[in-house]
C-alpha cells in the first residue's frame, strides 16, 4: 500500500549539524521557463519512469556504500518538476531511500509541484507514499506577470493548486517571484498580503535575477528586458521583511519565512551545514567520509547519467574533498543566510583557527554583522544585502 503503511526504523529527528538530507533531482519540465538556470530538460516523448527510478536506486544504494548507516532526517524530491513523476515513482523512491538508510520518526518529504501540473488525484497519490510537505511553484499572483515569467499556469490554477495542497498535505509552502519588470511596492504589498493569506505558514519569496545563459539574460542584454535597479530592488527587499515579519512570517533565512516551528528543515540541512547525499541528473551532495568532507556531482544530462547509473551504478563524475578553510568558507556563507546566524566555536572546530577579530570588529562596526551573545554571530539586515562581501571579508 505504499511507502507510509509499513513500519520504518525510526529515531529522534537530528537537528543542525548532525542533520542527513537525501536530495533527490527529477530533471524533467513541461517547459523552460526564461529566467531558470536549473539542470532542467524538456522532452517531447515520455520518460521512461520506471528506467529513471531504478537507475535512481541503483545510485541510492552505490551512495549508501559510501555514506554509511545514517538517520535520513529529511527528503527533498526537486527539480525540474517532481511533480510530472506519477506517485508510483514517487513511492519507488521513498520505498528505496527507507531500505538503504534509516529514517527519523516525523521525518519531512517534500515534493516540488508545478501548479500546471496538479491533479487531486495525483496530489492524494503522492500523499499516499509519504509526502508530507508540498512546495508550489506559483511565481505570481496576476496573469501578466505569469506569461511573462513563461510560466504554464495562470492565476485560477495557481489557487486551485494552493487549495488542493492544503486540503491533502500537512504543510504547505510556495514560492514567489519579485522585483519583476515595472514591479511596484504597492503591488507587491499586495501580492504579498494575498500570498500570506494564502501560504498558511511559510513561503520562499526570491529576487529575480538574470542568470547568463538563459533566455531573459539575452533580452536585458540587449535592452529588451529591464528589472528594478538596485536601490528599487533594496526596497522591494525591505517591504517583504516588513510585511512578512508584521503577518507572523518573519525571514529565518535571506527568502524564506516561516511561522515559528514551520521552517523547511531540509533546507536548513544546507544553511547549517550538515551532510547530504545528491541522487540523479546533475545533484550535489556533501558528506562526510573517512573523516573528510566530500563534494559529488553527477552528470547533469539526464539520458548519459542515465546510462552511467545503469553501467556504473552511479552518475557521479566529479568529486571534491575540501580543506578545513573551505569547509569554513562555506559554513560562513551558508549560517550567515540565517536569522540566527552561525556559531563561533564551530568555525574554529572546521578550520581550527578563530574568525580575524580586527575583521569581525571592523563589519560590526559597520552594522553588517551584530552579535547575539555567546559565541554565536549573524548578518544584519543591511549585511544580509551585502553577503557576498560579508563573507569575503571575513573569510579573507
Amino acid at each position: 500500500m505504499g511507502y507510509v503503511t509499513r513500519p520504518l526504523r525510526v529515531h529522534g529527528a537530528a537537528e543542525g549539524e548532525n542533520a542527513f538530507g537525501v536530495y533527490v533531482h527529477w530533471p524533467f519540465c513541461a517547459a523552460k521557463c526564461p529566467y531558470c538556470d536549473f539542470n532542467s530538460h524538456v522532452r517531447h516523448q515520455p520518460v521512461d519512469q520506471a528506467r529513471f527510478a531504478e537507475a535512481f536506486a541503483q545510485e541510492m544504494r552505490t551512495i549508501r556504500q559510501r555514506t554509511g548507516p545514517r538517520v535520513v532526517t529529511s527528503i527533498f524530491l526537486g527539480g525540474g518538476t517532481p511533480s510530472l513523476m506519477q506517485p508510483a515513482t514517487v513511492e519507488r523512491l521513498l520505498d528505496e531511500i527507507a531500505a538503504n538508510w534509516s529514517v527519523a520518526e516525523g521525518v519531512e518529504i517534500t515534493l516540488e509541484a508545478n501548479p500546471s501540473s496538479v491533479e487531486a488525484e495525483r496530489f492524494r497519490g503522492y500523499r499516499a507514499a509519504g509526502v508530507n510537505r508540498v512546495s508550489l511553484g506559483v511565481q505570481a499572483l496576476n496573469d501578466r506577470d505569469l506569461k511573462r515569467l513563461g510560466r504554464l499556469h495562470n492565476v485560477e490554477e495557481a489557487l486551485r493548486a494552493i487549495g488542493l495542497a492544503r486540503e491533502i498535505f500537512p504543510r504547505l509552502s510556495f514560492d514567489l517571484i519579485y522585483a519583476r519588470p515595472d514591479q511596484s511596492i504597492a503591488e507587491w504589498r499586495a501580492e504579498l498580503e494575498q500570498a500570506i493569506a494564502l501560504a498558511a505558514d511559510h513561503l520562499s519569496l526570491y529576487q529575480l535575477t538574470i542568470e547568463e545563459g538563459t533566455p531573459f539574460y539575452n533580452l536585458w542584454k540587449a535592452g529588451k528586458l529591464v528589472t528594478p535597479d538596485g536601490d528599487h530592488a533594496a526596497a522591494l527587499y525591505k517591504e517583504t521583511q516588513n510585511v512578512t515579519g508584521s503577518h507572523g512570517l518573519p525571514a529565518y533565512e535571506i527568502s524564506n519565512h516561516a511561522a515559528p516551528g514551520a521552517e523547511s528543515r531540509h533546507n536548513l540541512v544546507y544553511w547549517r551545514y550538515g551532510e547530504y547525499v545528491g541522487i540523479g541528473p546533475g545533484a550535489h551532495g556533501r558528506f562526510v567520509e573517512n573523516g573528510v568532507r566530500t563534494v559529488t556531482m553527477t552528470e547533469r544530462h539526464p539520458e548519459t547519467w542515465l546510462e552511467k547509473a545503469e553501467r556504473q551504478g552511479h552518475g557521479v563524475v566529479d568529486e571534491e574533498y575540501l580543506t578545513g578553510e573551505q569547509e569554513g568558507d562555506e559554513f560562513l556563507m551558508m549560517g550567515l543566510r540565517l536569522t540566527e546566524g552561525i556559531d563561533l566555536a564551530r568555525y574554529r572546530r572546521l578550520t581550527g583557527h578563530d574568525i580575524d577579530h580586527g575583521r569581525l570588529e571592523s563589519l560590526i562596526g559597520q552594522r553588517l554583522i551584530e552579535p547575539m551573545g555567546g559565541a554565536r554571530i549573524r548578518a544584519t539586515p543591511d549585511g544580509a544585502l551585502l553577503l557576498d562581501a560579508v563573507v569575503a571579508d571575513l573569510a579573507a
